[in-house]
């Protein structure tokens, strides 16, 4: 029984070791989950996508700016930008001056929506100019 009793001994660090592994592995794949759910909410690409003959544009916030804060669009097509969830504070008061455009987006699913009627670069920002960025009408 003596020797049963030491290679149970031995057993016991090779599970704790074991354990030990496994739990630094979850713990590690949970890190990078959590920093690359975040990260995915802001690589928002800002291309236009031509829907029902809409373009459509959804907006977050990165480094403390609009992102992306430079979108291009095609002129004489209607244009709707969105703001996601990451959008806070002054950000939800979305101002684009050359188009007449001042309206508090509350929610991700509020929207402005306008159609760019001249090629040119315009440019967008918060009601506070805090956040900014460019809309190119090509």
């Amino acid at each position: 029984m003596a020797d049963g009793a030491r290679a149970k001994e031995r057993d016991f660090p090779m599970k704790n070791t074991t354990i030990f592994i496994f739990a630094f592995l979850i713990i590690i794949a949970g890190g990078i989950f959590l920093f690359t759910k975040g990260e995915a909410k802001q690589d928002i690409t800002g291309n236009v996508i031509a829907n029902n003959e809409i373009q459509k544009i959804t907006l977050g916030i990165k480094n403390y700016n609009y992102y992306p804060n430079t979108i291009k669009v095609k002129a004489g097509i209607p244009v709707r930008i969105n703001l996601d969830e990451s959008v806070r504070g002054c950000y939800r008061s979305f101002v684009i001056r050359d188009f007449g455009i001042a309206k508090r987006l509350a929610t991700p699913e509020d929207y402005v929506e306008f159609i760019p009627s001249k090629k040119g670069t315009y440019t967008f920002a918060c009601s506070m100019g805090m956040g900014r960025g460019k809309i190119i009408v090509e």
